[in-house]
C-alpha cells in the first residue's frame, strides 16, 4: 500500500504567500515555491492540483482567519465604540502579523479581483460583514451615528493597508533623509486611528439652546446707579 504525502499543506501555503506577494500572481511560479518549501512539483500539485487553486486556498485561508478574529469582536458582550477600537487594533495585529498580506491585497485590488472565485470572495466578504453587524449595533443602540456599513469598514480597514504597505518606502525616505516619518510609528498610528474612527462614528450632541435675557430697556441695574 503507497505511503501517503506527509508533508504539511500549511508549509507550502507559507511560502507561496511569500512568492505570490513578491511577485504578484502572474510572475510566482510553481516551481519555486516547491523549491523554497523544500517539496517536488508533484506533491504540490498532489495537495492543491494547480496555482489558480493553491492561490485561492491561501486566500481563503488569510480571509477566513481575518473574518474569524473580527467576528469573535462583534459578537462579544462589549459596547460597539469599544468594539470598534478592538477591531482596529485587531485588523492592525493581523496585518503585522501577515507581513505580505498588503502586497498581495493591493495587487487584487489593482487587478479587479481577477483570481477570486465565489469560495474566496465568501471568504472576504466576512471582514466586512463583522465590522458591519458592530455598526449596525451601535446605530441601533444609538450608540454610533447612522453610517453606511461599508463606508465604516473602508474607513477603518483601508488607511492600516495603505499605512503599513508603505512601511518600505517610508523607511527609503527617511534612509535618503527626504523626511522624517518614524514620527509616528505603528502603534501610536493606531491609537490615532482608533480616536479618529471613534469621533467620526460618535452621535452628535444636541446642541442646547442659549438662554436669552430679557432687556429691559426702561431698569437701570444698581450697578449703574
Amino acid at each position: 500500500m503507497p505511503r501517503r504525502p506527509t508533508v504539511s499543506p500549511d508549509r507550502i501555503l507559507a511560502v507561496a504567500a511569500l512568492e505570490f506577494a513578491e511577485r504578484g500572481y502572474a510572475g510566482a511560479r510553481v516551481d519555486r515555491i516547491a523549491r523554497r518549501a523544500r517539496v517536488n512539483k508533484a506533491m504540490l500539485y498532489y495537495h492543491f492540483g494547480s496555482k489558480q487553486a493553491l492561490y485561492r486556498a491561501l486566500l481563503r485561508q488569510i480571509f477566513s482567519s481575518a473574518a474569524g478574529r473580527l467576528h469573535a469582536i462583534a459578537t462579544s458582550e462589549a459596547p460597539p465604540d469599544q468594539k470598534i477600537d478592538r477591531v482596529i487594533g485587531e485588523m492592525a495585529a493581523f496585518i503585522a502579523e501577515h507581513a505580505f498580506f498588503p502586497a498581495i491585497m493591493l495587487r487584487e485590488v489593482a487587478e479587479g479581483g481577477a483570481h477570486l472565485d465565489r469560495d474566496t470572495l465568501k471568504a472576504l466578504a466576512g471582514v466586512p460583514l463583522a465590522i458591519g453587524a458592530i455598526v449596525q449595533q451601535g446605530v441601533a443602540q444609538k450608540t454610533l451615528r447612522s453610517v453606511h456599513p461599508i463606508a465604516a469598514y473602508f474607513t477603518m480597514f483601508a488607511p492600516i493597508l495603505m499605512y503599513l504597505a508603505g512601511t518600505p518606502i517610508r523607511k527609503e525616505l527617511a534612509a535618503r533623509h527626504l523626511g522624517d516619518m518614524s514620527s509616528l510609528p505603528p502603534d501610536l498610528f493606531v491609537q490615532q486611528l482608533q480616536r479618529s474612527v471613534r469621533l467620526a462614528f460618535a452621535v452628535p450632541r444636541t446642541r442646547q439652546p442659549a438662554r436669552h435675557t430679557r432687556h429691559h430697556p426702561h431698569r437701570t441695574s444698581h450697578l449703574a446707579r
